[in-house]
């Protein structure tokens, strides 16, 4: 599991842009970031893993996710999906009790055809860019922020959630060293000794709030990067497993069946196959 960093688009208090995985075959790991993200899936299907609970996505549907709220994402099929990332701060006038943070609920709203529309009318405009069309896409956002804040937003929060809101974001500097660094050896030792910590008490931290034990985060950050050199070149598995952190192919097959259920050379059968 990582942080993610966002960066806005040009000119824009907003990061717009269409899913990476839209061809499909593809996987994002678990990650969280401080800003409140929207997946609308105009055609296909996705599949969401948000704090544990498995979600499904289908056409003319989305998922508002809230700031450090951990998910990853299954995307084995070719699909159009739009995705809104808003920066937390611009919510700093509506946060709850204090707090540096609020909460969207995941339940469907009267108002979710209108939030497609929106979303679709904003990446038509940044994307045809037509005269004027800066004032245009933003006026759809501030009508987007208005239907966020006016009936998606919860005005309770349970105290377990702002814990595990600051403490991720604690975890958001490791969990950023270790994608620079997942290529090498790198033992949960190595890293509390980076960070200050005791191995233990980061063991207790990745357990506790990012849901998983540290190795196998690595090695899902491991398969993550090695899935896509997989799918998207012809290199072999030994070069793939060496490039990405594993100690050799067999590791490398191991992981891999263990996530997709099948061999790394079925899975290039069954590609082949469809092809065909």
């Amino acid at each position: 599991m990582e942080h993610e960093l966002i960066i806005p688009n040009e000119g824009f208090p907003f990061k717009l842009f269409q899913f990476e995985g839209k061809d499909g075959n593809y996987v994002r790991g678990k990650h969280w970031h401080r800003s409140i993200e929207i997946f609308a899936v105009f055609e296909g299907k996705l599949t969401f893993y948000v704090n544990e609970e498995k979600r499904f996505l289908q056409r003319g549907e989305f998922i508002l996710l809230n700031s450090n709220e951990v998910h990853s994402i299954l995307s084995p099929e070719p699909n159009k999906t739009i995705v809104l990332q808003i920066p937390l701060k611009l919510f700093e006038n509506y946060y709850i009790g204090g707090n540096q943070f609020l909460l969207f609920t995941h339940q469907k709203r009267e108002q979710d055809a209108e939030i497609m529309e929106l979303l679709k009318e904003m990446y038509e405009g940044v994307c045809e860019k037509e005269i004027g069309y800066e004032w245009n896409v933003q006026s759809g956002f501030f009508k987007l922020l208005y239907l966020l804040i006016n009936f998606y937003r919860r005005q309770e929060i349970p105290k377990d959630l702002v814990r595990n809101h600051k403490k991720l974001d604690k975890l958001s500097m490791i969990t950023s060293y270790i994608r620079d660094n997942y290529t090498k050896e790198l033992s949960l030792e190595m890293l509390a000794e980076v960070f200050g910590y005791s191995p233990s008490y980061l063991s207790r931290m990745f357990q506790k709030y990012a849901k998983t034990n540290y190795k196998t985060y690595l090695q899902s950050v491991r398969l993550e990067y090695a899935f896509q050199e997989f799918v998207n070149t012809d290199h072999t598995v030994s070069e793939i497993a060496m490039n990405h952190g594993f100690p050799n192919s067999k590791a490398f097959s191991k992981e891999f069946k263990r996530k997709y259920g099948i061999l790394p050379s079925e899975y290039k059968k069954g590609q082949k196959s469809a092809i065909d």
